[in-house]
């Protein structure tokens, strides 16, 4: 085991992400810790970044702006798509996430904020992108 994690440690770990105004995102602090491997991708590049370095079994808190947390809210990822152009058995419902495929064969997300007779709004930016979030890191192991 090292003692600080570097960008390719394999990581035992308790996270929490609120906006600053307390709505959470995510937390594992009320369930099983996360394990993950730095720079697979489990966990945005910019949250990894802040990790690089800390030691293990301590806890820290970080203020990070849009900039260095999931970026600004970018206008252009908010698109009205016609109905009819959605696959039929897509489950629409306002303030929802609908999960897409992607023509390779991934998946993506967007938001539903406005549904119409005929159009449905989607944004799909991160719900956190825009806001200044902050992180609380508690690392419990470091491979």
């Amino acid at each position: 085991m090292s003692n600080t994690v570097r960008s390719d440690s394999y990581l035992t770990l308790h996270y929490r992400i609120t906006a600053q105004d307390g709505e959470e995102f995510l937390s594992t602090f009320d369930m099983s810790p996360a394990t993950l491997q730095m720079g697979s991708g489990q966990l945005a590049e910019n949250l990894e970044k802040v990790l690089v370095g800390l030691p293990a079994m301590e806890h820290f808190v970080f203020e990070l702006p849009p900039d260095e947390a999931f970026g600004q809210h970018n206008a252009r990822l908010v698109e009205r798509i016609a109905r009819n152009g959605l696959p039929p058995e897509m489950e629409l419902k306002e303030n929802s996430v609908v999960e897409f495929t992607a023509p390779n064969g991934g998946t993506f997300a967007g938001f539903l904020r406005e549904l119409d007779a005929t159009h449905a709004l989607f944004d799909f930016n991160h719900p956190m992108a825009g806001k200044t979030i902050r992180f609380e890191v508690k690392i419990i192991g470091i491979m």
